[in-house]
């Protein structure tokens, strides 16, 4: 797209948020943000994002909650945004088990706010978060938007699930043009600290043990920050506001993985983070938890397909580049 468009951004805190809101306003986008700023996890770091966020020009930000209809809705008459991106959501598989209504709340509620705002308040795209969760115990390997995904193993996965029906749903009813991404294990700089990833550097800085279940038998398929903006950013161009490409299909709706299409074994990844931190990790194995999976792996020939999308970042370039951040950070 060489016009530049309005964009919202919900979930701007955020760790995907940040990067997207950074990114386009360096394109020259006029770009709000919104985010409730909660305390799912460390403030300060969705603060700091925020202030790096504040210096661009053609940033305005909203603490804003989705939950709050009245709000978000006087928010989108106002803003007459071309572009909606929703990452705001509950994040976190396991926290879903101990916080469930954490997930209906943002997840559908919040979501179904959104919705509703981009039906009064026409726009032209919606974009918005999904996960690779939401293919749970799925066995068949890579995962494929082809598959079915009716068998979620927590709490979040079946929210995810229920956003992509609910965007379905809007799309058909009110021809809203809306788009899914499914992500991989996003990592990178500015990341959240609740991710294992995260967890485990901090860990083996601080010569604390880290936590492998399923005895450490587990494939993620990791993929880097910047290439999931590279692989928005060219969503964006070649699904055109104007003449999106719908194939055979009436419901202008469409899904895609976004992954490194390599996954990565866990102790491999450990040992990256060894050699990069130069500590050795002090590691505990445990049986399989509940709502984990053994393996993901992104089938993104679809992607492909529409955009040339290929992942440029491998594990050791993407690790390097979050622990020499790290390091800066917080002065490891």
């Amino acid at each position: 797209m060489s016009e530049k468009y309005k964009l919202l951004i919900t979930g701007a805190s955020g760790f995907i948020g940040f990067h997207l809101a950074d990114f386009f306003c360096r394109k020259g986008w006029n770009v709000t943000g919104i985010d409730n700023v909660n305390d799912y996890y460390d403030t300060d770091l969705k603060n700091n994002r925020l202030t790096l966020l504040s210096k661009h020009k053609n940033f305005s930000f909203s603490k804003t909650d989705i939950c709050d209809k009245s709000v978000l809705d006087s928010l989108f008459k106002k803003g007459c945004f071309d572009i909606v991106i929703n990452m705001a959501a509950q994040a976190g598989v396991r926290y879903s088990i101990d916080f469930p209504y954490k997930y209906i709340d943002s997840n559908l509620i919040g979501f179904i706010n959104v919705l509703e705002a981009c039906r009064n308040y026409p726009v032209k795209h919606l974009f918005f978060a999904s996960s690779s969760s939401v293919y749970g115990d799925n066995t068949e390997i890579p995962f494929s938007t082809d598959q079915k995904t009716d068998t979620p193993v927590s709490l979040y996965a079946a929210t995810k699930k229920a956003n992509e029906l609910m965007a379905y749903s809007y799309a058909h009813l009110y021809g809203i043009p809306m788009t899914g991404f499914r992500f991989f294990t996003v990592y990178g700089p500015w990341g959240r600290p609740d991710m294992a990833y995260f967890h485990f550097t901090r860990n083996i800085f601080e010569g604390k043990p880290i936590k492998l279940f399923n005895n450490g038998k587990m494939k993620r398929d990791f993929t880097y920050i910047d290439d999931v903006v590279t692989a928005i950013d060219l969503l964006l161009h070649h699904l055109s506001i104007n003449d999106f490409q719908w194939k055979e299909r009436q419901t202008p709706f469409q899904i895609f993985n976004i992954g490194n299409n390599k996954p990565v074994e866990l102790m491999q990844f450990v040992y990256e983070l060894e050699n990069l931190t130069g500590k050795k990790a002090i590691i505990e194995l445990y049986p399989m938890q509940s709502g984990d999976v053994v393996e993901t792996y992104a089938d993104i020939n679809p992607l492909k397909k529409v955009t040339g999308f290929s992942p440029l970042t491998d594990i050791h370039s993407g690790l390097a580049k979050f622990v020499d951040w790290y390091r800066t950070y917080y002065k490891a």
